[in-house]
């Protein structure tokens, strides 16, 4: 995860608060969307590598799916803790929020 990424997880605001879902924020840079709070140990993070039209509009469809740590310390490789290639959007954020609550202990 880029620094730039990083800033805009912790800057990003709608209406001056972050976008929320479930309790956690949720932020999109471009084909990045991240998901989950940098205070805790790993945050979701879903890359939009393509997208499909779907009734007159771009929809997002291969989507990476990627459970990351928060570490600082560590390098983008070693942050990564699993992934995964889904298509939908829906079903990538799906599974995506079930792996991040199992490793959250939620």
């Amino acid at each position: 995860m880029t620094d730039e990424i990083k800033e805009t997880l912790k800057g990003a605001t709608v209406k001056g608060k972050f976008l929320m879902y479930k309790e956690r924020p949720l932020v999109r840079e471009g084909n990045t969307i991240l998901y989950g709070n940098m205070d805790d140990e790993y945050i979701l993070q879903l890359i939009i590598m393509n997208e499909k039209e779907a009734g007159g509009k771009n929809v997002p469809d291969k989507i990476i799916i990627q459970i990351m740590k928060t570490d600082p310390a560590l390098s983008d490789g070693d942050r990564i803790v699993k992934q995964e290639l889904r298509s939908g959007l829906y079903e990538a954020f799906e599974l995506g929020m079930i792996w991040l609550e199992r490793l959250i202990g939620e």
